[in-house]
């Protein structure tokens, strides 16, 4: 199948590499050279525009960072919708507010081409795995021409109805958990060092305990090791969690835990730690309480 990644950070380079391993033609589209050239090694193609994507594709998957990107790679002066041929699907793993997947759609199919609204889960450990979650819904017959990729990168695929925006509703409420598990990961484990316990002892305790959670067990070994590269960043849940809050407000729907955490992130990001591992949002307690993190040995 001839198919395309677009934004090839943690989680598209893994769907990239994931579609080359599954004997599918691929060229990815990044802005970085780095990771232009790992594809080009895995044995695909590459190119820094969209606008230069070959003009063959079946389906095209979108990793970028947020929905002004989804557009603009598409509809905008380097955009590449006007490059596919009809009936060319398009799966957007961005994570985005649903009324913005629904505009896209509309968009995508006056250019007779088909969207899967498409977010996934599971980190880059999953994504390099192909093993992802992929939220979709959509219509039918986008599903039936782009299984064969969406089974490359996914460990579970779930069709949620053929509505777009569907998968984008379900990833938000992901995403309210996800972060409201990793800020309150990181209050814990600082109430715990401020009180005189052992970071490492703590850590394996709660991981075997009620008190553990996935975030728990995935998160705090970063901020064990000082290790902040940023496989999900702090400024993603800045942008996710406001997205969460904005649907709500929308709604009339009060989210005091997921409001309390966007806080936390923005915090976090004004104190100049945005770019760092989404774990180091307990730069905040660092800060304020003046506990000493653990630094590697």
């Amino acid at each position: 199948m001839r198919t395309a990644v677009i934004g090839l950070g943690s989680m598209g380079m893994g769907a990239a590499l994931n579609l080359l391993r599954a004997g599918h033609r691929l060229c990815g589209c990044d802005l970085r050279e780095a990771a232009r050239a790992a594809v080009i090694e895995a044995g695909g193609s590459a190119v820094a525009s969209a606008a230069e994507l070959p003009e063959d594709l079946e389906v095209l998957l979108l990793f970028v960072v947020n929905a002004q990107q989804a557009d603009a790679v598409l509809f905008g002066p380097q955009g590449c919708a006007g490059r596919l041929p009809r009936g060319a699907v398009v799966i957007c793993s961005v994570t985005m507010a649903p009324e913005a997947v629904r505009a896209l759609d509309a968009k995508l199919q006056a250019a007779g081409l088909l969207l899967l609204d498409a977010p996934v889960s599971g980190g880059a450990t999953a994504a390099r795995a192909g093993s992802m979650v992929v939220m979709g819904s959509g219509p039918a017959a986008g599903f039936e021409r782009a299984m064969p990729a969406l089974e490359a990168i996914a460990g579970k695929i779930w069709r949620l109805g053929e509505a777009v925006g569907v998968g984008s509703t379900v990833k938000m409420v992901n995403q309210l958990l996800a972060g409201v598990h990793i800020a309150t990961a990181a209050e814990a484990l600082a109430l715990g060092i401020r009180a005189g316990a052992d970071p490492a002892t703590l850590f394996e305790v709660i991981s075997a305990s009620a008190g553990s959670s996935w975030m728990w067990q995935n998160r705090v070994p970063h901020i064990l090791a000082g290790d902040d590269t940023p496989l999900s960043a702090v400024n993603i849940f800045v942008k996710d969690l406001g997205i969460v809050l904005d649907q709500a407000r929308a709604l009339t729907f009060p989210l005091p835990m997921a409001a309390a955490a966007h806080q936390l992130f923005l915090a976090a990001a004004a104190a100049g730690h945005g770019a760092r591992d989404d774990a180091f949002v307990i730069r905040f307690w660092e800060t304020l309480a003046g506990i000493n993190l653990p630094v590697p040995e």
